[in-house]
């Protein structure tokens, strides 16, 4: 009898401290895997791949997009924005760079960034400043909000 109740013991103690090492945390791994989505993101836009570029969007009518005053929800409200604005190649979407100046874990499984963007080599060329909230999802880390500013005077 005792040595069931050892044995019981110790199946509790694994099962808490497999619970504990489980929990998830915000890993360098999770910070680099965010900018890789950006990266990705500038990569696309800058060879006028705009359906690639909104790949590192959660593909949901949950995205929120604010820009120009205007608040849009949605991926495909997002997407026929850019289309609008933009065209849809290279030519028409010009350069974009983006500074990352901060990543902010919002515990194990969401992020915002803050950061600056420049866009060249298109009449809707500007500068501002973003913040993008990430949330890891079943496809990766994926920008479900994103609020993008233009410094006064520039196009955005």
């Amino acid at each position: 009898m005792p040595r069931r109740v050892g044995i019981g013991l110790l199946f509790a103690t694994l099962v808490a401290a497999s619970a504990c090492q489980s929990a998830a945390s915000f890993t360098a791994q999770d910070r680099a895997a965010i900018t890789s989505v950006l990266e990705e993101q500038r990569a696309a836009w800058n060879r006028g791949d705009l359906e690639a570029y909104m790949a590192g969007y959660e593909r949901s009518p949950a995205l929120v997009f604010t820009s120009g005053g205007a608040i849009r929800r949605g991926w495909e409200a997002t997407l026929k924005r850019y289309r609008a604005r933009y065209g849809g190649d290279a030519a028409s979407m010009g350069r974009l760079t983006f500074e990352v100046i901060d990543v902010r874990p919002l515990g194990a499984d969401g992020a915002v960034v803050l950061g600056r963007w420049a866009l060249t080599e298109t009449p809707q060329a500007g500068r501002g400043v973003f913040s993008v909230v990430f949330e890891r999802t079943a496809d990766g880390w994926r920008v479900v909000h994103d609020h993008t500013s233009a410094t006064p005077g520039d196009a955005e």
